[in-house]
């Protein structure tokens, strides 16, 4: 029962680099009313004197023969040491004109209480309830824990070295290169390149893997790794609030705002069911004068007052958005991001992962493997190549790159021709690099044998002329074959496209059991497959990791991207982040979200089941108010017991 519980207000979130150091305003929301009282410090001394009051009473009034006042009074006293807090909430919202919500249905019903002379029913009522709240509220803000212990990764200060000096600044405060120091055991603070000849770091926070990833020399860095050994230095790449962590960081947050359809269908829910069981309630106390004789007032009035105290529809309203909370925290930990809560939801009912291969379910970390000239000299052939390719962010144009080594040749007027390769200007020679079909849109013969090669070809074409050709090979990840054999385990249809050629598409495919492959494919070609696969009735996952696959993340109904580090495109239209390269977080997100969903749906039939018999019970004066209170708090202690096992979970 806490104070979230029958709020509809969307949550909202402010830009990352904005947010307060109180995490808790973040992550829970705005709109809810915060009580900073004595009641709320002491809470459990107060509870034990209010139950321990109670407790005196039973046992000595009627030794002590009390009368009326002394007797209210020591109720009372007890009554306000439980529920100020609830009392004080539900004046609150009444100044608002908003009625129909927990705090006022339980200040009615235990006041009614009093009304009729049951003090210590109103009494254990209100001491039962907030032990509740609490328990609730504890177990919410455990459940946003592995979620909020993300915003501390980010360190707000960095060693900078200034005009030859070393100084302690505000990470904000860094502009781009700008030279920053990481001693070991600290957190890189900003995205950068390494100037130090070699470090280690500890990527848990960005990929959810804890083992070391050496970087050399000119490689990138990224905000939220832990440096391992020796004093490193970084050359800032990006601003503070730009870096790859605050991008995770509001995903993180913005999930904990973009509430599942199941959360919505609740709080509507909620909204229309509370005034819809004070109707119910009037009804219980009023409708039996016309049809009852004698007609007692008291006894319909208890009645109805046990009617509104079980009608509370807080398990539901708490222990859903729990449950959907312990998921994204579960996914979060495991390196894996959902954007929403409603995204959950989403990957239960995908029947078909589509798949890019280069990247997602290969390394992309290509080797050179075979060189052919025709007419040129294999060093000169290389380095024009090269000279073309090293203006592509590729890996394939990084591998024959890489494989020419140092090359004094630049290109002038590079062109990327989308799905095919590169166009430019080398040595005043018009160069052409890529694969087969960019010769065929420009009418370039070339031999046909090249098409029955298994590696990846770029095919290269000097002044009009077919030049020679390189073949590439890529190495499959590790885990590639045993995501795939899980995904046909969960009875879901496997699809791999890509821009390579077939011969290579259908051999990776046959390695790793993928039910269909289609190669040499455009970016317009993969939309066009995505697209007849949802006209099928499919819904449909796609998983990539590279810009020319975001438009086929966005279509998908699942839009998943392979490597939080990867394109910024396609991470930010995705609604899943995998955060490391590993095919297999597909099978752990889509068995995140089942957990999920169906510990959410126990709840739901848990309370619903449990509620409507109590209910029943009230109304017909079978169950007593401590029945509905022990019935309401009992139901919500399981729910929550229920939706925090998520937490514990290990995939």
């Amino acid at each position: 029962m806490s104070k979230e519980c029958c709020s509809t207000e969307p949550e909202k979130t402010a830009p990352v680099e904005d947010q307060p150091h109180n995490h808790d305003e973040v992550l829970t929301g705005t709109g809810t009313v915060e009580n900073t009282s004595i009641w709320k410090e002491h809470w459990p001394l107060l509870l034990a004197t209010a139950f321990l009051l109670v407790m005196m009473v039973l046992e000595y009034a009627a030794k002590l023969e009390l009368s009326l006042w002394p007797n209210l009074i020591i109720y009372g006293v007890a009554y306000l040491l439980a529920g100020f807090n609830v009392l004080y909430m539900a004046f609150i919202k009444a100044k608002r004109f908003d009625f129909f919500n927990e705090f006022f249905l339980m200040s009615v019903a235990t006041i009614g209480a009093f009304a009729i002379g049951s003090y210590s029913e109103g009494v254990a009522v209100m001491i039962f309830y907030s032990i509740g709240e609490w328990f609730q509220d504890a177990a919410v803000n455990r459940a946003k824990r592995s979620i909020k212990a993300l915003l501390d990764i980010r360190p707000d200060e960095v060693t900078v070295l200034r005009n030859g000096i070393v100084q302690v600044v505000n990470a904000k405060t860094i502009q781009v290169d700008e030279i920053i120091q990481v001693k070991a055991g600290e957190k890189v603070a900003l995205d950068g390149e390494l100037l130090s000849e070699k470090a280690s770091f500890n990527t848990a926070a960005l990929t959810g893997e804890s083992k070391p990833d050496t970087k050399a020399k000119g490689e990138q860095v990224f905000a939220g790794m832990i440096n391992l050994n020796t004093v490193s230095e970084i050359q800032v790449k990006a601003l503070f609030k730009d870096s790859k962590l605050s991008k995770i960081l509001e995903m993180v947050q913005d999930a904990t705002a973009r509430k599942s359809k199941t959360q919505l269908f609740i709080s509507r829910f909620a909204k229309i069911y509370t005034p819809i069981v004070f109707a119910l309630a009037l009804a219980v106390c009023l409708l039996p004068y016309f049809f009852v004789e004698p007609y007692v007032f008291t006894e319909w009035f208890y009645r109805a007052l046990v009617f509104l105290v079980i009608s509370c529809p807080c398990a539901l309203v708490v222990s859903i958005p729990l449950g959907y909370f312990g998921g994204i925290g579960l996914a979060s930990r495991n390196g894996i991001l959902f954007k929403g809560s409603n995204f959950l939801d989403v990957v239960t009912k995908v029947n078909t992962v589509v798949m890019d291969k280069t990247g997602t379910l290969t390394k992309g970390v290509f080797k050179v493997q075979q060189v052919v000239t025709v007419g040129l000299d294999k060093k000169e052939f290389l380095e024009i190549t090269a000279a073309l390719e090293q203006n592509s962010t590729h890996p394939i144009a990084k591998a024959v790159v890489e494989y020419t080594g140092d090359n004094a040749l630049k290109a002038a007027g590079v062109e990327e021709i989308s799905g095919h390769g590169l166009k430019g200007t080398v040595n005043g020679k018009t160069v052409l690099a890529g694969n087969a079909k960019l010769l065929t849109k420009f009418s370039i013969s070339y031999p046909r044998e090249i098409e029955a090669l298994v590696d990846t070809v770029v095919v290269v074409a000097i002044d009009g002329k077919y030049a020679g050709y390189v073949t590439i090979a890529d190495e499959i990840k590790e885990d590639a074959k045993e995501a795939i054999a899980k995904l046909h385990g969960l009875k879901i249809q496997t699809v791999m496209l890509s821009g390579d050629k077939q011969t290579v598409v259908s051999k990776v495919a046959k390695e790793l059991g993928i039910d269909m492959a289609y190669g040499d494919l455009l970016p317009e070609g993969k939309v066009e497959k995505v697209q007849a696969l949802k006209d099928q009735g499919k819904i449909l996952a796609f998983a990539g990791d590279g810009v020319n696959d975001a438009p086929v993340v966005a279509l998908a109904d699942a839009g998943i991207a392979m490597g939080g580090l990867g394109s910024d495109a396609t991470v930010e239209t995705a609604d899943i982040v995998i955060q490391n390269d590993q095919p297999s977080k597909i099978v752990a997100a889509i068995r995140i979200g089942k957990i999920t969903r169906n510990i959410v749906w126990q709840n739901i039939t848990l309370a619903m089941v449990v509620k409507i018999a109590v209910l029943v019970l009230g109304a017909g004066g079978i169950a007593t108010l401590w029945e509905a209170v022990i019935a309401d708090v009992g139901v919500a202690l399981l729910a929550i017991l229920n939706a925090v096992r998520i937490q514990r979970m290990k995939l």
